[in-house]
């Protein structure tokens, strides 16, 4: 669960981190950062090589997930996409049982995560959200980015076991990737020497780092608890957002914070310590 909350907290800190690279392409700055992530793990090279099945789950969670998240922005609007993308903790929740043999799920982990992602869409929003049926390409694109997510998670946990170093790997290939994507389909870009430190910190940290501690806390943790704690993603976001000056919190924000700490806690503790008899699994 530490190694969870530490990959949760890297990604929270993408919205403050990236303020300064939203004019650039989005594809470059995956890219950039993806393969400045892998260089974390450069040193032991050899870990690198995995199954097959491995290095092409680890490229279609890494790359995927962002491949669908950037069409997503691009095809509707950019609250909306956020909202339906957060939907991945619920999804790993509901899926643990069918993808990691030996899973079952309580009435604790369902009701934990249904709260957990309603607090999340409700601090994103503010309460206030409209969707639109001439941007479902890219509702239907968000969707993609959190099954995409969800299902690399579970997958990590149902395949042989491999070295956290092989994730440099993964980060690699996606970066290529993502570049070959900006290369074919986006502007050139020209950073400044600002954006570029930004581009190294958000390479080494959110795309770097935080995907070592998740591949770490899949291998090691329950699913149903991960993924309950990933609700707590854009709470954290929102809290580093007003910390630097860039946000603040609206009438609304009480009652997201409550939801999501409920829900994980709901979602995290033994059903035992939670529930009366007749309500667990």
């Amino acid at each position: 669960m530490l190694y969870a909350l530490a990959a949760i907290a890297m990604w929270a800190s993408v919205a403050t981190l990236s303020a300064l690279t939203h004019a650039l392409p989005p594809f470059f700055v995956a890219g950039v950062g993806l393969m400045l992530g892998s260089l974390l793990t450069v040193r032991r090279i050899a870990d690198w090589k995995v199954p097959p099945k491995n290095f092409a789950n680890g490229v279609y969670g890494i790359f995927g997930f962002y491949f669908f998240l950037f069409n997503a922005y691009r095809l509707a609007p950019v609250m909306d996409a956020t909202v339906l993308s957060y939907v991945w903790p619920l999804l790993m929740v509901l899926l643990s049982p069918r993808l990691v043999p030996g899973t079952r799920l309580g009435a604790n982990h369902i009701l934990g995560s249904l709260i957990g992602f309603a607090g999340a869409a409700l601090i994103v929003t503010g309460g206030k959200l409209s969707l639109s049926m001439a941007a479902l390409p890219g509702y239907l694109m968000a969707l993609g980015a959190a099954v995409v997510w969800a299902t690399y998670s579970l997958f990590t946990r149902r395949l042989p076991a491999t070295s956290d170093n092989a994730v440099g790997g993964y980060c690699f290939a996606s970066g290529l990737l993502a570049l070959g994507l900006h290369f074919a389909t986006e502007p050139a870009a020209h950073p400044s020497a600002i954006q570029w430190l930004m581009i190294a910190v958000l390479g080494l940290l959110p795309m770097g780092a935080a995907f070592l501690c998740w591949n770490r806390a899949m291998q090691l943790g329950d699913p149903r608890q991960t993924g309950a704690l990933g609700n707590a993603t854009p709470l954290l976001s929102t809290l580093m957002l007003v910390a630097s000056g860039q946000a603040a919190l609206n009438g609304s924000a009480a009652l997201a914070i409550a939801m999501i700490v409920g829900g994980a806690a709901l979602g995290t503790l033994p059903a035992e310590r939670l529930l009366p008899g007749w309500l667990r699994a």
